[in-house]
């Protein structure tokens, strides 16, 4: 039976969960919810990488994200320049983005990756 770890874990939701060599990482939101797309998306990315490496990962193992953007019209493009200046060259994980009402008005986008731990650490 694989192991389960928490990190980041509170009653409600774990940051991360660890089972065998995957990480599944909760929905990360940025910090300023004043700021525009671009920041708000370098903000939860910044959260993302930092869980990963806490869990023994890193952003080139990435296997599947969602992102949700409040207005995909509007932000999508912005968002887009984000995300490909972040991710490494040719470690493209499967991606999926819709729109949605997100929990508080002002959050433009929520991210949750899966990732596979790094080699050293499975």
């Amino acid at each position: 039976m694989a192991t389960i770890q928490r990190f980041q874990s509170s009653a409600r939701m774990a940051g991360v969960v660890s089972c065998g060599d995957l990480l599944y990482l909760s929905g990360q939101v940025p910090t300023d919810l004043q700021a525009g797309i671009e920041e708000q998306t370098q903000q939860v990315l910044a959260k993302i990488e930092a869980l990963l490496t806490l869990a023994g990962s890193d952003k080139g193992q990435l296997l599947s994200a969602q992102i949700w953007l409040k207005d995909i019209e509007r932000d999508f493009a912005a968002m887009n320049s984000v995300w490909d200046a972040w991710l490494p060259t040719n470690c493209a994980p499967a991606r999926a983005t819709v729109q949605a009402n997100l929990a508080r008005p002002e959050v433009l986008v929520e991210i949750m990756v899966t990732a596979a731990k790094l080699a050293s650490d499975v």
